[in-house]
């Protein structure tokens, strides 16, 4: 699944192909592919008609186009998209060529806009979803994500915390809430209602740099241990997004349809009997959450007690 690094390359790419850009027209292929939309797909291409996209916004795994108000008041909604396992927005610009390439057979909502070029979710497993949700004020007054000072988030992303990117994030409060938990250093690491944008693949490789077994109990844990894990997962990160995230195939790429290559890069994920890049020491793998944990037996020695 596309964690942050992959949605920021997302983002990164729709604030500089998009913006300033009017929707004229939505054509939804698939329903269900705005199945969170409360009014469904007549009433999404309503929302969206006629209005500029202002600013791509993220947070962790989430990220949202603002739309313009007749008014020129404060943006009160957006275009919000979740990726799930493989949902891609790709720009088709008016003189691009793939423009005369056939189209995706996964191609579920079609965007056009007012200069010739098309917005395609392409998601070929359609976990992800598009949604014109109303915009919230941030309990904290900062701005919703990055890519926008605007103190507000959609409706629906409300209940997600700040990333470790996020300037705004106050990393005190999150070591105390972290270590508060009767949990999981792992699954402390996903919960995207504790700290946003962190997935399997990074998390896995985080707590490798950390030297920390994922099974770890955060109440056993001491300051300095949630501060290690928590810069190494902020150091992975930053490196694949200048890397352009991890691609393990063509579902994970960018609006122009190129994929990352950060997966050249891991020392643990996916490794499964490769030696340790540290200690040399054959890579583990575990059941983990009806998924995987990667991790090194030497240099992250499993816990007496942990909670999976």
């Amino acid at each position: 699944m596309p964690e942050l690094p992959e949605v920021e390359t997302v983002r990164d790419g729709l604030a500089r192909h998009v913006l300033g850009r009017t929707v004229e027209h939505t054509e939804v292929l698939r329903d269900y592919s705005v199945r969170r939309h409360v009014g469904g797909p007549v009433d999404l291409a309503g929302r969206l008609a006629g209005r500029r996209f202002d600013a791509a916004v993220r947070r962790g795994k989430y990220l949202w186009l603002l739309l313009d108000t007749p008014t020129g008041a404060h943006p009160d909604a957006a275009l919000m998209a979740h990726l799930g396992m493989s949902g891609q927005l790709i720009v088709r610009g008016p003189d691009d060529e793939s423009r005369t390439a056939p189209t995706s057979p996964h191609l579920r909502v079609r965007l056009a806009l007012d200069d010739g070029s098309e917005l395609h979710f392409v998601d070929q497993r359609t976990f992800g979803h598009l949604s014109a949700p109303d915009l919230v004020p941030t309990p904290d007054g900062a701005a919703g994500g990055r890519g926008s000072p605007v103190p507000a988030v959609p409706e629906p992303v409300a209940h997600i915390a700040r990333d470790l990117l996020d300037p705004a994030l106050d990393r005190e409060t999150l070591v105390a809430s972290v270590r508060r938990r009767r949990t999981g250093i792992k699954r402390a690491l996903l919960d995207q209602t504790l700290v946003s944008g962190v997935g399997n693949i990074y998390a896995d490789e985080a707590l490798w740099r950390a030297r920390l077994h994922f099974a770890r109990p955060t109440d056993t844990l001491r300051r300095g241990e949630v501060e290690r894990a928590l810069d190494a997962a902020a150091e992975v990160m930053g490196e694949a997004l200048t890397a352009g995230g991890t691609s393990f195939d063509a579902l994970y790429v960018n609006v122009n349809g190129e994929s990352g290559y950060f997966d050249r890069s891991l020392a643990v994920y996916g490794q499964t009997g490769r030696p340790c890049p540290r200690c040399g020491a054959p890579v583990r793998r575990d059941e983990f959450m009806n998924r995987s944990s990667f991790t090194c037996p030497v240099c992250q020695p499993r816990p007496r007690r942990g909670r999976w």
